[in-house]
């Protein structure tokens, strides 16, 4: 039944030339028996129509909830509730991208070294990759041979902190890792220590050491974490708090400076309880930053001031699906396309370049619970 679906969504993709404009998408999904979902999912994407092929299966694997690709487009990585080989325990997994097909071929998995894995990234050259564990809030590194092989954990590293909401940031819950643009560090979100931790990297031992830290208001819950296109802003989705902060980063001396926070939803709704942000994503121009208002269902789409970091709400646009638990820009910067959790849906919307104005096209797909969404190149 896949090879006959892949078959038939190769041939889609002939017939519909989508060329050197062709690009998979890969969903990170939760698999359960109410979402039907096996796995993680590839389609093909169109970026002069914005056409995107039904997914078809590309590895089926336990709750694959975030994927990061490798920076040579060869490899990708998961986590979630998988399980490495002969453990237990939760686990980070490495897969081939077979081409044309984009279809995934296993390599390996490792121990997550934490509980309740729920993010991962690479560094620029691909031989460190990082997650974050929410349950016992730790971010742990790993090497990743040329192979695209998982080593076994080098860095653990245990988040110390809690914040003011009970029964959500009683105890630290690592929410994201990732890079710096110049790849000297990392940064880390902690929704229950209310903090950004930052870590050197140093990609040739795999390992990640302990830097600074910068706190935001009492009760935010960071979530995720954005760089500004120039290097001098990072942007954090506060998940509780409904809010979206800006910081200035020092390059040189690996720190951040909180400068704004302002809210993600119109002012009609800002003393509704119990929504909650997910993702943060920016404009490959620099002029827009977008954030999904899971709960809300919408997405909050800001101007950003380039020189000064400053966001300023433009719109709230509804999502077209429940629990809009990610989004992701295409790699031309003029689709998105949002993932919507409790509706088992994906859907494309066009972006305006001038304005960063979000339109839905019309056009959905079917995916059982997607809650990632990651381009790469098909070519």
């Amino acid at each position: 039944m896949i090879r006959s679906l892949l078959t038939l969504s190769l041939t889609l993709f002939a017939a519909t030339a989508f060329a050197q404009n062709a690009q998979f998408v890969y969903f990170g999904t939760y698999t359960n028996p109410k979402s039907g979902s096996e796995g993680v999912y590839v389609s093909h994407f169109n970026a002069v129509t914005g056409e995107l092929s039904s997914p078809v299966v590309a590895a089926k694997t336990i709750s694959p909830s975030f994927l990061a690709l490798h920076p040579s487009g060869k490899f990708l990585y998961t986590v979630g509730e998988e399980r490495a080989e002969g453990s237990s325990t939760s686990a980070i997994g490495a897969y081939k991208i077979m081409r044309p097909s984009g279809v995934l071929e296993r390599l390996n998995s490792v121990n997550a070294g934490g509980k309740g894995p729920c993010y991962i990234s690479l560094e620029k050259g691909g031989a460190l990759a990082m997650s974050a564990q929410y349950s016992d809030g730790t971010v742990t590194s790993y090497p990743v041979g040329k192979d695209g092989k998982l080593g076994e954990a080098v860095s653990k590293i245990q988040h110390e902190g809690k914040g003011p909401n009970k029964g959500r940031q009683d105890t630290p819950h690592a929410h994201s890792i990732r890079p710096s643009p110049d790849n000297r560090f990392a940064l880390a979100c902690d929704l229950g220590a209310d903090k950004v931790f930052i870590y050197k990297m140093d990609p040739a031992a795999g390992t990640l050491t302990a830097h600074g830290e910068v706190s935001l208001p009492a009760g935010s819950g960071p979530r995720h974490i954005a760089f500004h296109p120039n290097g001098r802003f990072v942007f954090v989705n506060n998940e509780i708090l409904m809010t979206a902060s800006t910081f200035a980063w020092d390059t040189e001396k690996g720190t951040l400076k909180l400068l704004d926070t302002v809210s993600t939803l119109p002012e009609a709704d800002r003393a509704l309880k119990g929504l909650s942000t997910a993702e943060t994503v920016v404009h490959p121009n620099g002029r827009f930053v977008y954030v999904s208002n899971r709960t809300h269902d919408t997405i909050a789409v800001f101007g950003c001031d380039a020189n000064t970091g400053k966001l300023t709400l433009l719109e709230n646009v509804p999502a077209e699906g429940k629990i809009p638990r990610n989004i992701s820009l295409d790699l031309t910067g003029k689709w998105m396309v949002v993932a919507h959790q409790d509706t088992n849906s994906a859907a494309v919307f066009s972006v305006n370049q001038e304005t960063g104005r979000l339109s839905f096209t019309g056009k959905k797909v079917s995916v059982g619970a997607p809650v990632c969404v990651r381009f790469l190149a098909a070519e």
